[in-house]
């Protein structure tokens, strides 16, 4: 169904500030233009990414007043022109990664869509305007081409994944980023083989999901490194079979503690904590003459890296990955079946729910460390 009616005063909880409480407010969500689509969010959660931006004071990465939340649920409450691929009525998750299926990006190797030239993180990629007004009529800026911290909110079809009603809403929510990232980083960018050993930096829940996909690839053994004893019990339901405490190496670094686990290095090493210092450790437990360290994590302070040339011309390598390599439209419907099928566990990533007015509760939550996903329930 098409629409050119704007939905007045629905509640979404905007930012005005960094580090600042989100507050509910009612807003205007304008009808969706050619290759847009209006959806009606069902559920959100809280990812580090949006914590990482939150915490922005200034810089390309601070946009205020806006709407967070890019991992969510929902169903299509009306399509813009030209949208053939969706309906009202739809379930869909909105992705940071676009997939238009059209650009030799799409078509071929990489998930780098280069459908548009340009893009801001905090506008709608066609034009780079805003859909969302405040009750001033004041712009509110997007983020990440999702804004799921709203009762409606307006993406582009390319950032649209439709998913199989039969998947639990809850769970769809999911598979929108985080789960996504680390399984599909097993897949896609690491394609690990069976019997492979495998280092994780951070077990949160892009390190878990990491640790589920090596699981489901038949890795021999999985370490999981944090600092966070508490995360080792629940690591162990996701396949982790042997942990590091960083503080417990003694004189040892970490990555030669991993070397001495897996006699001589990781074949896979994975980052999800966002720092550089871990990436260079990272790199330096993998295996010599074939290990592979992929970068999950974002370190938005953009700090150096260094890596002598001759390290790399031994046979070890490093990349990112940015929603694990996948290719949204195709791979994320692959992992919903691989969940209907019993073969992907995503119920034991949901530790907390809460209601949409208890949306500072998510935040709390997962700055103490005490949650891996909190579900927002925007109608509960």
């Amino acid at each position: 169904m098409q629409s050119c009616c704007t939905i007045h005063d629905p509640t979404a909880a905007v930012c005005r500030g960094a580090g600042e409480p989100l507050v509910i407010e009612e807003i205007q969500v304008a009808p969706p233009k050619s290759g847009e689509v209006r959806v009606k969010i069902i559920c959100t959660s809280l990812c580090h990414g949006d914590i990482s931006f939150w915490r922005s004071e200034s810089g390309p990465f601070s946009f205020f007043p806006g709407i967070f939340g890019h991992e969510a649920a929902g169903t299509v409450e009306s399509v813009g022109e030209n949208v053939v691929e969706v309906k009202a009525g739809d379930l869909v998750v909105p992705v940071v990664q676009r997939n238009c299926g059209e650009c030799r990006d799409c078509k071929f190797k990489g998930n780098a869509c280069t459908k548009f030239p340009a893009a801001s993180l905090n506008a709608m990629p066609r034009d780079g305007s805003s859909r969302f007004l405040d009750k001033d009529g004041q712009p509110l800026h997007h983020f990440l081409f999702a804004s799921s911290f709203a009762e409606y909110t307006v993406v582009d079809v390319t950032h649209l994944v439709k998913i199989s009603p039969e998947v639990p809403v809850d769970k769809a929510c999911l598979l929108s980023c985080g789960v996504t990232t680390g399984v599909g980083a097993t897949m896609k960018a690491a394609q690990i083989e069976e019997g492979s050993t495998v280092a994780i930096f951070g077990l949160g829940t892009v390190g878990l999901a990491v640790a589920e996909g090596a699981r489901i690839r038949g890795a021999s053994k999985i370490i999981g490194i944090d600092k966070n004893l508490e995360k080792f019990e629940i690591a162990k339901k996701f396949g982790v079979t042997d942990f590091v405490n960083p503080t417990s190496c003694g004189k040892d670094s970490v990555s030669q503690v991993i070397r001495e686990m897996t006699d001589g290095g990781a074949d896979y090493c994975f980052e999800c904590v966002g720092s550089t210092s871990l990436i260079r450790e990272a790199f330096d437990g993998s295996r010599q003459g074939c290990g592979k360290t992929v970068i999950l994590g974002a370190d938005l302070h953009g700090s150096p890296l260094s890596i002598h040339p001759l390290e790399i011309l031994a046979g070890k390598s490093i990349m990112g990955a940015t929603l694990g390599g996948i290719k949204p439209k195709q791979d994320i419907p692959h992992l919903a079946q691989k969940y209907l099928k019993k073969e992907l566990r995503l119920d034991g990533f949901i530790t907390h729910e809460v209601s949409f007015e208890e949306i500072n509760k998510a935040f709390d939550l997962l700055l103490q460390g005490k949650s891996l996903r909190c579900i927002i329930w925007m109608n509960r």
